[in-house]
């Protein structure tokens, strides 16, 4: 009688994981896209932003689990796991950068005329929302990818009453700064 207590157990044990993996697998296949465009356009740094997406969706599958809000909850992840990069880089920039000056620099010329056009107009985007502090930067960019206020506020641990007025001001200052004016003040 044990046997049978035990074999069913473990029957529905492969099943608790099964169907884990399988609604795993469906927020995979459907956020991960989203997920590593949105990190690409706010790290810059494509290799960076698969890092950090593949960590978050990493996470997600340990917690054995998946959130009524999962993609609220991966962006937070991936917010999270951003910063902290972001500080153990500014940690060790200084070194980096002491090395580098004394460096020469080489550069393929098919790389920096490749798609110029279109490259030229995103650049000027991104240094624009390089100046905008952190927080506006993710909220441009998740509202552009079709993210919700409610979404918004989840995502970056804001009160969803705030978001409108906050998103607001980053769109002033992001064009403030595409304009090269000074920051307007709020």
């Amino acid at each position: 009688h044990e046997t049978h207590d035990e074999n069913h157990d473990e029957t529905h044990d492969v099943t608790r994981v099964e169907q884990h993996d399988a609604a795993f697998t469906v927020v995979f296949e459907t956020r991960f896209p989203e997920l590593l465009r949105y990190l690409d356009r706010l790290t810059g740094d494509p290799a960076l932003a698969a890092d950090i997406a593949q960590e978050a969706f990493v996470r997600l599958y340990e917690r054995k689990a998946i959130p009524e809000n999962a993609r609220g909850w991966l962006v937070t992840v991936a917010n999270n796991l951003f910063r902290d990069d972001r500080r153990r880089s500014t940690r060790r920039g200084r070194l980096l950068e002491l090395n580098a000056a004394s460096e020469p620099r080489f550069v393929d010329a098919r790389d920096a005329t490749e798609g110029l056009d279109g490259d030229v107009d995103r650049q000027r985007v991104r240094r624009a929302l390089e100046q905008l502090p952190m927080r506006e930067q993710q909220l441009l960019l998740l509202r552009s990818d079709g993210y919700s206020y409610r979404e918004l506020a989840t995502a970056l641990e804001i009160v969803e009453s705030s978001v409108g007025t906050l998103l607001a001001r980053a769109k002033v200052a992001l064009r403030a700064a595409l304009e090269g004016g000074p920051r307007a003040s709020s």
